[in-house]
């Protein structure tokens, strides 16, 4: 049940943050509307991979058979040399994960996670407004008034930023500095395994390791599509806001290098990349960077982090778990329950940040480096790639 003088919660951003703050605030009885800058809602970008810890939180929110019809479930996770195409680890997923965490490991394209929730958190009674960007705000006996960019004044109990990592509402609430470029470039694609040869499909995921590189490569939508990111060093692109701009692949071969034959086969396979430049801020180090009086931010708004943990996404789901559970929490004013939140939820992420960055040291190794990080690879398998503190924790414990 809704709490008393919790009348309605302000999302802004109807990406796959916001839309899961919305759906969880939604099942928790309270009034929720989500501003979406776009005209229409539409995720850019291709696959991302979502650990139990995420499935979990999904399935607790009854959505585990609509992620089942569009989501695969890797059996393997392997870890290859980029230059040598050596195989140096395995990790078990599928029965494994379920066994060990409470829940599966899956690969989604962004776009139908995007769906699933939305088409939830409508159901669940969220009012999505469309064309629709925060302006500003300002407190006024006990509850926010938001004020839009087209003129339109709402009455909020709590304003959630969950509007990505160029958030205004960020910059209007702790006014820092912009995300950072990161000196990392992506590129990204998409393509029907139909249409690859019979030895480049695949149903696991794969990561190539190399200098300075790092490849990704795994199915999505029920198997049916292979999705393939390639990130490489570069300068940092004019418009680098814009997020997605058309990729070169002779500039990604350029930066690659001498990769084995079987990557190389694999990337020219590719008639056409994405190309975003990635940015991130350096870890929270504070619950104040997450809350301030009834404004929270939450997922990229907060914490912007390197894809090298795969948890950018899981990371806002878990905040929209902990945001539901914290403004439902007890006789606590709304103040008092955001500041819980944040409580919460800033080490985690903070933790989820540091390991991205220091995994992407570790992708990217060179010389001796990559030597060592090869041979404890071949050494420990499983016991170096799988992480238990990550995929056992979180709001939903399912850890053994």
């Amino acid at each position: 049940m809704s709490q008393p003088g919790l009348e309605q919660v302000v999302v802004a951003g109807g990406g796959i943050g916001g839309l899961a703050a919305a759906l969880a605030c939604a099942r928790q009885g309270m009034s929720v509307q989500v501003l979406e800058r776009a005209a229409q809602l539409s995720e850019v970008g291709a696959g991302i991979q979502i650990g139990p810890n995420v499935t979990r939180i999904l399935k607790a929110w009854g959505l585990g058979d609509s992620l089942a019809l569009v989501a695969t479930f890797p059996k393997f996770l392997q870890a290859r040399d980029a230059q040598t195409g050596q195989v140096l680890g395995r990790l078990r997923l599928g029965e494994r994960a379920q066994a060990f965490y409470g829940a599966p490991y899956a690969t989604i394209h962004r776009a139908d996670l995007q769906d699933l929730l939305h088409t939830a958190a409508q159901a669940s009674g969220v009012d999505v407004r469309l064309s629709q960007t925060v302006k500003g705000w300002r407190e006024s006996a006990g509850e926010l008034e938001v004020d839009t960019q087209d003129g339109a004044n709402l009455k909020a109990s709590a304003l959630i930023g969950a509007d990505g990592v160029w958030s205004t509402v960020r910059q209007q609430l702790l006014g820092d500095a912009p995300a950072r470029f990161t000196g990392h470039l992506a590129y990204r694609a998409l393509l029907p395994q139909a249409d690859l040869p019979a030895q480049l499909r695949t149903d696991e995921v794969t990561v190539w390791m190399g200098p300075r590189l790092h490849v990704v490569h795994y199915p999505v939508r029920s198997g049916q599509w292979l999705n393939l990111v390639a990130i490489v060093h570069g300068v940092k692109p004019e418009q680098s806001q814009e997020w997605d701009q058309a990729g070169n692949t002779l500039a990604l071969m350029q930066a690659m290098g001498a990769v084995s034959q079987d990557l190389r086969e694999r990337l020219a396979s590719v008639p056409d990349w994405r190309q975003w430049a990635l940015h991130d801020r350096e870890p929270l180090s504070a619950a104040s960077q997450m809350v301030q009086g009834r404004v929270a931010l939450l997922g990229d708004a907060a914490h912007p982090m390197r894809p090298y943990l795969a948890q950018g996404a899981g990371m806002a789901i878990e905040d929209a778990q902990v945001l539901a559970q914290s403004l439902n929490a007890g006789s606590a004013s709304v103040i008092q329950q955001l500041q819980a939140y944040a409580k919460q939820r800033w080490a985690r992420n903070a933790r989820v940040q540091a390991r991205a960055i220091r995994n992407g040291h570790i992708f990217h190794a060179q010389g001796l480096a990559a030597l060592s990080r090869n041979l404890s690879m071949r050494l420990m398998g499983e016991r170096v790639m799988d992480v238990p503190w990550l995929y056992g924790g979180g709001p939903i414990s399912g850890s053994k």
